[in-house]
């Protein structure tokens, strides 16, 4: 069997499904293309509607006929335990395998794309027992037994910013409730799926639980209108999710829906800029600006706004660009090609607008390869400015000027997203009052994360459900009640 060193050389020719590597269907491939060098570094099986019919028919079996979801809650934690365990043992392979297929800086990659799935992963584990599987009712109309059951075999869809994170984000809460799995990563970052596919195996998850199949976008239709599907869960664009949504509602099937972002920070005229511009680099330019939930827009009172704009200036600088395997790196290349000519699109816009250019616009002229371009920053923006209202998803930030707190609010609204947003000021219960009239399924108060015990999603078209926390559960499950007599209600607390 091939290891993780193999794929690293890009010496893969198998597809994992029904817990073996199996050959392909078809010898058409799919090429991995170092962002930082524009070079092929590995090629693996490109999935088509054969193999897809496959890995569903996989996932049927194991859930309809396998041990997993008659389990025990308890055995099958102590399955994803070892799970945990093989993801710490191979972290460093883990944030190579990210950092080489989507160039995200190495640093970041080791916390982010590696340490935190299993840190995910744990969280879900340790609070998997206060979910409420199963309690009583009692009523003068009835008494009854209240499930909450696997929903079944689950396609979970991922893209390619941080695809090992997002993809536990999904497996786990899933595979915890008794689901089965087919995941099908992008085609642009195979990598680290393969990756978890040998850590599952590793830990002794029974055939079929999870099986693994890249594919491009046409294949992909195929597993979400595949009628041994019972529930999407999907991570990508807001154009593709309304895709997808519109087809599981053709077939009334699940879906969860977490989609795109345009997040303010708000900072008030008491806000303290030492915090804000920690938080700035920490979570608006992360992962060279291409997350979802980065806070794109800064919302500044005007008081405070040259001074921003300094500090701003003041941190790009000293923000290097380069390598994404040099430790010393925080901007790297943008994922692939595609990527960068949209990125500079945008750019070429806010430059034709009324907008002003306070740094960056270009490309790093020390840098002949990879999918580079210079971090960003607009200010002076109309909030209504197409690079004010359209995601960018690229290293490209926005500064809008209030007078009023009321204007603030408005401006962080003025969005079709609702994903995220910050709001930062020296007085807590101020800045907590001004955060609850901001739409979006998270705000961070003076940048404190929420962390992984507690749900994210969004409002308006940042998507359908939430993941993560107790909540994340409740995607993966269907409720369900048996009618008792009261003599068993009463055996049964």
């Amino acid at each position: 069997m091939t290891t993780h060193t193999d794929i690293w050389q890009g010496q893969y020719d198998r597809l994992f499904i029904g817990g073996s590597w199996v050959r392909p269907s078809s010898t058409r491939t799919l090429e991995v293309i170092s962002p930082a060098t524009e070079e092929v570094i590995a090629t693996v099986p490109e999935a088509l509607e054969a193999d897809v019919d496959a890995a569903v028919e996989a996932a049927r079996r194991a859930f309809d006929h396998g041990p997993w979801p008659r389990m025990t809650l308890d055995e099958r934690i102590a399955v994803l335990r070892k799970l945990s365990a093989e993801l710490e043992a191979h972290e460093g392979d883990a944030a190579h395998l990210v950092s080489a297929e989507m160039g995200c800086p190495i640093t970041l990659s080791t916390k982010m794309q590696a340490r935190g799935p299993r840190l995910l992963l744990d969280s879900f584990l340790d609070i998997a027992p206060s979910y409420h599987w199963a309690d009583t009712r009692q009523s003068l109309t009835g008494n009854s037994l209240v499930t909450r059951e696997p929903v079944g075999v689950v396609a979970a869809i991922v893209p390619w910013n941080a695809p090992l994170l997002i993809s536990m984000i999904k497996l786990a809460p899933a595979l915890i409730a008794g689901c089965t799995m087919v995941l099908k990563p992008t085609s642009a970052t195979p990598l680290d799926a393969y990756l978890l596919a040998h850590l599952i195996q590793k830990a002794g998850l029974p055939d079929g639980v999870l099986n693994v199949v890249p594919a491009r976008r046409e294949v992909s239709e195929r597993l979400v209108r595949h009628s041994g599907v019972d529930k999407v869960s999907f991570t990508g664009s807001t154009a593709a999710g309304r895709r997808i949504g519109a087809i599981c509602g053709e077939d009334l099937r699940r879906c969860t829906l977490e989609l795109g972002g345009k997040s303010a920070a708000v900072l008030l005229e008491d806000a303290d800029l030492d915090a804000a511009i920690t938080a700035i680099r920490a979570v608006s330019l992360r992962n060279t600006g291409q997350v979802c939930s980065n806070k794109t827009r800064i919302v500044v009172a005007r008081s405070i706004r040259d001074e921003l704009n300094d500090r701003l200036v003041d941190l790009i600088r000293s923000m290097p660009v380069g390598d994404p395997f040099d430790p010393a790196t925080e901007i790297g290349p943008l994922a692939n090609s595609t990527q960068r000519e949209r990125v500079e699109e945008y750019i070429a816009d806010g430059k034709s607008s009324s907008a002003s250019l306070l740094i960056g616009g270009g490309r790093p002229a020390n840098l002949d390869r990879g999918y580079y371009v210079d971090p960003t920053i607009f200010t002076d923006v109309d909030p209504n400015a197409r690079i004010a209202q359209e995601e960018i998803f690229g290293p490209v930030l926005t500064v809008h000027t209030f007078d009023t707190e009321s204007e603030a609010v408005a401006i962080a609204n003025n969005s079709e997203y609702g994903l995220n947003g910050s709001v930062f000021s020296s007085d807590l219960d101020h800045a907590l009052s001004v955060a609850r009239q901001i739409r979006t399924g998270t705000v961070e108060v003076n940048g404190n994360p929420v962390g992984f015990q507690s749900p994210i999603g969004g409002f308006k078209n940042s998507g359908i459900g939430r993941e993560a926390g107790l909540e994340g559960f409740d995607a993966y499950v269907e409720t369900k009640s048996y009618g008792l007599p009261a003599t068993a209600i009463g055996k049964l607390v």
